[in-house]
C-alpha cells in the first residue's frame, strides 16, 4: 500500500494536477478570506470554507480522473492485479494518495485563522471544525470519484460522470425543494430509483437473476408498505434528497454546530465507496 501510496504521489506532482489543485484551492481561499474576514470584518473564518466548497465540483474530477480509468486505458492496471498485495491494498494506496494532494493546500490554510488572530478576536474551536469537516467533505467525494473511475475505461469519461455526480450532490438540496411532496410521485420517485439500482448491480454482477430479483423485491416491498401507510411516502423523497446531500452536512459546521453524524456519514459513504471500487476491480480481473 505504501508504495503504491508513494507512487500516486509522485504522478500527481510530476504533472500540473497536483500543483494545480493546491494553487486553485489557496487562490480562492485567499480571496474569500479577503472579502469576508478583511473587508467584511466577520471572525466567522467557517464562511471561507464555505464559499470554497463549489471548488469541489471541478477538483475532484480531476483529481479522480487518472486514478484507475488512466490505469485501464494503457493497461497498466494488469500490473496492479500482478502486484504481491491485495487489490483493497491498492485501492487504499491511491485512495491515500488523492487525500495527500488535497491535504497540502488544507494544511496552508489552516494558518489562516492563527494569521488572522494578530487583527482581532478569532474563534479557533469553529474554524477547525469547520476545517476538518472540509477536509471530510473532501475525502467522501474522492471515494465517490474514485469508483467512477474504476467503472470507466477513459479520463474524459470519468471526469464527465463525476462533474455530473458533484453537480447533481451540489444542488441536491435546491433540487429537493422542486420535488413533489404528493405521495404517489415519492413512491415513482423510488420505484425508479430500485431499477436504476438494478440495472447497476447487473452492470456489476453480470448476473441478471441476483438483479433481477432485487428489483422485484425492492419494487414489491415499496408498494405493500404504499398500500399498508400511504401517508408515509408523502414528501419522503425529497426528505431524502436532503438528507443524503453531502454539502448540506458540511453547513452545519459552518453554523458553528460540530456534527458527530456527519462524520459518522462521510466515514460511511468512504468506506462503501471504497468497498465497490475493491469490488469492481476484483470483477474486472476475473474477467480478463
Amino acid at each position: 500500500m505504501i508504495a503504491v501510496w508513494k507512487r500516486e504521489i509522485s504522478a500527481y506532482y510530476k504533472s500540473v494536477t497536483g500543483w494545480l489543485l493546491g494553487a486553485f484551492l489557496l487562490i480562492f481561499a485567499g480571496i474569500y478570506c479577503m472579502a469576508y474576514n478583511l473587508s467584511g470584518y466577520t471572525a466567522k473564518f467557517a464562511y471561507v470554507l464555505s464559499g470554497c466548497s463549489f471548488i469541489y465540483l471541478i477538483a475532484v474530477p480531476i483529481i479522480s480522473m487518472r486514478a484507475l480509468a488512466e490505469e485501464k486505458r494503457q493497461k497498466t492496471d494488469q500490473l496492479l492485479y500482478a502486484l504481491p498485495i491485495r487489490l483493497s491494498d491498492v485501492v487504499l494506496g491511491k485512495y491515500l494518495g488523492m487525500l495527500t494532494v488535497l491535504l497540502m493546500p488544507i494544511l496552508v490554510i489552516a494558518l489562516y485563522p492563527l494569521i488572522l488572530s494578530q487583527y482581532g478576536t478569532m474563534e479557533y474551536a469553529p474554524a477547525y471544525a469547520a476545517l476538518f469537516a472540509f477536509f471530510m467533505l473532501g475525502a467522501c467525494l474522492l471515494s465517490i470519484g474514485l469508483f467512477i473511475s474504476s467503472v470507466t475505461e477513459s479520463q474524459v469519461a470519468s471526469a464527465v460522470i463525476t462533474l455530473v455526480v458533484m453537480l447533481l450532490l451540489y444542488f441536491m438540496n435546491a433540487l429537493a425543494s422542486y420535488v413533489s411532496t404528493d405521495a404517489s410521485a415519492s413512491l415513482i420517485a423510488l420505484i425508479v430509483l430500485v431499477v436504476l439500482f438494478a440495472l447497476v448491480l447487473q452492470l456489476m454482477a453480470k448476473n441478471p437473476i441476483v438483479s433481477v430479483g432485487v428489483g422485484v423485491l425492492g419494487i414489491g416491498g415499496l408498494y405493500l408498505w404504499y398500500s399498508a401507510d400511504s401517508s408515509a411516502f408523502s414528501g419522503l423523497f425529497s426528505d431524502m434528497m436532503e438528507s443524503i446531500s453531502v454539502f448540506e452536512r458540511f453547513d452545519t459546521f459552518v453554523d458553528g454546530v460540530f456534527d458527530l453524524t456527519a462524520v459518522v456519514y462521510y466515514i460511511s459513504i468512504i468506506c462503501v465507496f471504497l468497498f465497490l471500487t475493491v469490488q469492481s476491480m476484483e470483477k474486472r480481473r476475473w474477467n480478463e
